[in-house]
């Protein structure tokens, strides 16, 4: 991937504020929980750049490989809880409205698992790791994390 440009360079103020606000809603979610979904979103729309990032990441706190492999097919894989289950339906519902509304079913097994304050901060998470995924894809980014270096090291 060839970068197009520096977001952060063209807009500092907005991009600091971008990721501030990325870093508070991914906080008020349980961090392996965060990093499924945003992996999820990410392989939905095809962000290398974050797919990278996020399973570092996972990895750096624990996650296994196979979950990490498998949050591809999560549907299909019995590694799962269910309140996990629950959040990557949601993030598949609302990362591909595009593709038709079928959330109500994703809804209801979101409402089992999720208060209403964590259903709004879920859906917070997975509006932030989307429009990453169209800032890294649209500019062309890849970012080395501490994380990424080390594990391709």
């Amino acid at each position: 991937m060839t970068a197009k440009m520096n977001p952060y360079a063209a807009a500092p103020e907005l991009m600091t504020r971008w990721t501030e606000l990325g870093t508070l809603v991914g906080d008020s979610i349980e961090h392996s929980l965060a990093e499924l979904v945003k992996m999820r979103s990410s392989i939905l729309n095809g962000c290398a750049n974050c797919i990278n990032m996020h399973s570092a990441e996972a990895r750096a706190h624990g996650e296994s490989e196979q979950r990490l492999y498998l949050v591809a097919a999560w549907q299909d894989a019995p590694v799962f809880t269910a309140r996990e289950r629950a959040a990557l339906g949601w993030t598949d519902a609302l990362t591909k409205l595009s593709q038709g509304h079928t959330h109500d079913e994703a809804y209801k097994a979101l409402a089992e698992h999720f208060t209403e304050e964590e259903r709004v901060n879920l859906t917070l998470l997975i509006n932030i790791i989307n429009g990453w995924n169209r800032v890294a894809v649209g500019f062309g980014l890849w970012i080395e994390t501490p994380h990424t270096k080390k594990i391709a090291a």
